[in-house]
């Protein structure tokens, strides 16, 4: 019987025509999926709190970048560096890049979130809140960030599940997250009328969610066994990780820089 340990990864095996079918068509869905997070609660706000409310979720918009940014950073820096070495064949080597990389995506999103309830004001000032949309920003950001842990590891974890060879799980973590914001958004926030706390906590609770999903996908890794001694940080895998990822988290901050001038 085939083990974790034997099981090939497709993209080691499959041609490239079935490759470019099998992840394109997932990551399209699930980039679109991960768009209505923002849509939804734009939506319901819009629909209880008002105006004000909308300017709040835009204001609050760069946090979420930041987020996205340390996720490509240490996602596409640890699936990269696990194919490369799985591709060379060093196995025993390569669940330590997918180990190490799940532990400081969750780290960084820790970092992030306490950052931002520790600077929340300041912050939302310095992304250009007004005084009539401040206390709407700071309901919505300060629970928000309470998901940013989760955000990171999530949308970072799904890279090292389509690194896997799984690239419908990953598809089907984003629409499992964005279902359950936009069922809790309409029952918090129309039926419930919890504003913009309302639509915060759905948020994060699509997010923790989606969460649990990609951490159960990386204990039962298909191609190598993901143990604990694999989390262990190691200087030169995170430095391998980190100069492949850089490029991605810059072009994030760019385009959130872009956007916000």
């Amino acid at each position: 019987m085939e083990t974790k340990e034997t099981k090939e990864n497709i993209l080691g095996t499959a041609s490239v025509e079935q490759l470019m079918i099998k992840f394109s068509v997932p990551s399209i869905v699930a980039m679109l999926v991960s768009a209505l997070y923002n849509i939804v609660d734009q939506f319901f706000i819009g629909q209880t709190v008002g105006y004000l409310g909308n300017a709040a979720t835009n204001i609050a918009f760069p946090f979420t970048t930041s987020c996205l940014a340390f996720s490509l950073l240490l996602g596409i820096g640890g699936a990269s560096c696990f194919n490369l070495n799985m591709g060379r064949g060093k196995k025993d080597k390569a669940p330590f890049y997918v180990g190490n990389s799940a532990m400081l995506l969750f780290c960084s999103g820790l970092v992030l979130m306490a950052a931002t309830l520790l600077f929340l004001r300041p912050m939302l000032r310095l992304f250009g809140a007004p005084e009539d949309v401040l206390p709407y920003a700071v309901d919505y950001v300060s629970i928000t960030a309470l998901g940013f842990p989760f955000l990171v590891f999530t949308v970072g974890g799904c890279h090292l599940v389509r690194a896997d060879g799984a690239p419908n799980i990953s598809m089907l973590v984003n629409l499992t997250g964005a279902v359950i914001n936009t069922v809790l958004d309409a029952l918090f926030v129309m039926n419930f009328h919890m504003g913009m706390k309302g639509a915060a906590i759905a948020t994060v609770i699509g997010q923790v969610v989606s969460s649990v999903l990609v951490f159960v996908y990386l204990t039962r890794y298909k191609t190598v066994h993901i143990g604990l001694e694999h989390l262990r940080p190691q200087w030169k895998v995170i430095t391998e990780i980190l100069s492949i990822g850089m490029a991605s988290f810059f072009n994030q901050l760019a385009m959130m820089l872009v956007r916000w001038c």
